[in-house]
């Protein structure tokens, strides 16, 4: 049995054991950075020379996580991690910006939302593990949220950006990028039986990589020019795990990473400015000639 001087000696170190995590978890604040340049790359390391993660266009929202030094920010740009240069970003500590979605991350715990950034603010509501929400702003080490037409503010020690945009409840419950990826593949369509030329931007003539940059640019995206550039957009995903709006790489008789680039539609298609018809058509991923070259798919949004 622990006797009472020992048990408040306990009881004392434990506090300052709480009190210390909950400094050091508030310690590392998060901002926003706004793309101030026509695109700003994202970068694998705080250089120009580094590999390219995704390329974010003018007027975008970034989640700052830390100043990385010699003007470079480590970001958070649709949930990739990376850094940015600092002479393209306009930082600041409090703003309402669309970064996207954030997962609750608390174990299987609630999470309360509060009605101002502070556990002191009244609470709107409580969140389950696992509940995907609209992240529209952030205060210092707070993110403003949407839910269930409800907002407030939830520590982001305990929220993680995610790409799945699908939540179990509320208004917020349909898949966004899932939306935005079947807008994409409708706008794509839009182009079926134009002419394919070497070298062709749009929208009267496309090449291969010509095409996919020219319907990611009416989304406000910037992709590389080339087919092997590409490869450098965005983040890998697996054949698999594709969904509508995905870049799908192939290689055939060529030293080249890649010698092809599509847009996946979805049901095992895909669409791209094709060098065999030489116009804009549909394929299948999965079987005949390109079901044997394809190689690499990449999500971009």
């Amino acid at each position: 049995m622990i006797q009472p001087v020992k048990l408040l000696r306990v009881m004392a170190v434990t506090a300052v054991v709480s009190c210390a995590c909950l400094v050091s978890a508030a310690a590392a604040s998060i901002s926003v950075g706004t793309v101030n340049a026509d695109a700003l790359r994202l970068r694998s390391a705080a250089s120009t020379e580094s590999t390219i993660l995704a390329t974010a266009a003018k007027g975008d929202a970034v989640v700052v996580l830390e100043d990385a030094g010699s003007n470079w920010y480590k970001v958070d740009y649709k949930s990739v991690q990376g850094y940015m240069s600092g002479d393209y970003l306009t930082i600041s500590d409090k703003a309402d910006a669309a970064i996207g979605y954030g997962k609750v991350n608390t174990d299987g715990a609630t999470l309360n939302v509060r009605s101002a950034p502070s556990t002191d603010a009244s609470k709107v509501t409580a969140l389950p593990s696992g509940a995907v929400v609209k992240i529209i702003g952030v205060d210092s080490n707070w993110y403003k949220i949407s839910y269930n037409d409800q907002t407030g503010y939830v520590s982001s020690d305990y929220l993680i950006t995610t790409k799945d945009t699908v939540s179990s409840r509320g208004d917020d419950t349909v898949a966004a990028s899932s939306s935005v990826g079947q807008q994409i593949v409708a706008y794509a369509k839009k182009f079926l039986g134009v002419p394919y030329s070497w070298g062709g931007n749009g929208p009267n003539a496309f090449d291969c990589s010509g095409f996919t940059k020219y319907v990611y640019a009416h989304f406000g995206v910037t992709l590389n020019r080339t087919a092997t550039a590409q490869l450098s957009n965005g983040s890998a995903v697996s054949k698999s795990q594709l969904q509508p709006g995905d870049l799908v790489f192939f290689r055939a008789n060529t030293s080249k990473p890649v010698s092809h680039v599509g847009i996946y539609i979805g049901g095992g298609q895909f669409i791209h400015a094709s060098t065999n018809t030489y116009s804009v058509k549909i394929d299948n991923l999965n079987s005949g000639y390109y079901s044997g070259v394809y190689v690499y798919g990449r999500h971009i949004l």
